[in-house]
């Protein structure tokens, strides 16, 4: 009796001291393709987190695996399924595209894997349509330029602009923010234009851009933002170029040049933030990778941590999904180096946008922070429900009020 209680005990103590098992991570990113710039930032954000804790998140040893999907939602799909249905992951953690983000939201509805957006801002994820397995860290695509707009009108005195952007779902949404609050404080959008996200040459549509406007609000990223912005001075064109954030990302300014030199943007970032979280952040980035980081590192910086401090809450547990996603989207992140992080009641940050100027301080280009909106709601200034009640930005929504 006394042997098969000692023996029990053993047990016990056996299960008592047994390590939890590796969390496993899907980590879906575009590494090739026209988003791949950008792509590397966002592992690199991930791992120096995972590299200053140890490689454990909420007090599990992680374990990464990770997967390209180009930026196309078709092969994304391919890639989410086998992380899913072959390798076991615990959660699914990236993306890039907001075309890839969305097409992936009916997958993890039908197979309840929880997921962590970073970067992806389609609107309608934390809007219309909320998906209950996918929690948003970032940003709505209209987030911050609708604090643009307000910039441009109140600030700038713009009065006219056109507009020109990729011609898919961040670019209609990104504009359509700032179209839907220029118009609102009075202003008036003359032409926009929009161009397959292949885009090489962008001759014809520039050629296409009205020459007595105030501004041109454009919205790019990655490879795509470099060469817009290059030929756009190449051609000649003296509009002043204002922007949606990421077309001066850090991870493509210093191969645009200086044809940045002056353009205006929006963003809930920018690697000269004079905080100390985010100069602590940038001197451990740089440390480890030799340049600054980008919006898109500390995006996936920020989601591990958030992901971290949620874990804790709940011991490390991922079986059960409800309380994870619940812990997710209630876990605030006070001293992120983009400043204060808090979510809405739709699962949204509320967080800083910053206006940048892209400056040459000392022969390295960046992005200047000249104003600060404090604690900027997806909604910008408008009531939630009215917001919701139209129809989700889009090519022709809102309308352009003074197109010819």
């Amino acid at each position: 009796m006394i042997a098969r209680a000692a023996a029990l005990c053993g047990v016990l103590l056996l299960i008592a001291v047994s390590p939890s098992p590796p969390l496993k991570i899907g980590v879906d990113l575009p590494l090739t393709g026209n988003f791949a710039a950008p792509a590397r930032y966002m592992r690199d954000g991930l791992e120096l987190y995972l590299k200053q804790h140890d490689n454990m998140l909420g007090g599990r040893t992680v374990e990464l695996d990770v997967v390209d999907d180009t930026g196309q939602p078709a092969v994304a799909l391919t890639q989410v399924r086998k992380l899913v249905e072959e390798d076991h992951v615990d959660l699914l953690f990236g993306v890039l595209s907001a075309a890839v983000g969305a097409a992936l939201v009916p997958y993890v509805n039908e197979h309840k894997i929880p997921t962590i957006y970073p970067i992806v801002s389609s609107n309608d994820l934390t809007q219309r349509a909320p998906s209950p397995y996918i929690v948003r860290t970032g940003w709505t695509s209209s987030q911050p330029t609708h604090v643009l707009a307000d910039y441009a009108f109140h600030t700038l005195g713009y009065r006219r602009v056109a507009t020109i952007a990729y011609d898919f779902s961040f670019g209609w949404e990104s504009i359509g923010g700032f179209v839907d609050t220029f118009q609102q404080d009075g202003g008036k959008v003359v032409k926009q234009i929009w161009n397959p996200i292949q885009t090489s040459d962008y001759s014809p549509y520039l050629s296409a851009l009205p020459r007595d406007v105030d501004a041109v609000v454009c919205s790019y990223s990655g490879a795509a933002a470099i060469a817009f912005i290059r030929q756009y001075r190449a051609f000649g064109l003296k509009m002043p170029l204002i922007c949606q954030g990421n077309t001066t990302d850090e991870s493509t300014l210093a191969e645009t040049g200086p044809a940045a030199l002056g353009i205006v943007t929006a963003l809930q970032y920018s690697a000269v933030l004079e905080t100390p979280a985010n100069q602590g952040f940038v001197k451990a980035y740089e440390a480890a990778y030799g340049h600054e980081p980008s919006y898109y590192a500390e995006g996936t910086y920020v989601a591990a941590g958030l992901l971290d401090r949620a874990l804790g809450s709940v011991n490390g547990n991922t079986s059960q999904t409800d309380a994870l996603m619940k812990a997710l989207k209630h876990t605030p992140f006070p001293s992120a180096p983009r400043g204060p992080v808090v979510f809405d009641s739709y699962g949204n940050p509320v967080q800083n946008i910053y206006i940048r100027r892209v400056e040459d301080r000392g022969g390295q280009l960046e992005n200047a922070v000249i104003k600060t909106y404090k604690s900027v709601s997806q909604f910008w200034i408008y009531n939630p429900q009215e917001f919701l009640s139209h129809p989700v930005y889009s090519r022709t929504y809102p309308v352009c009020n003074a197109c010819q």
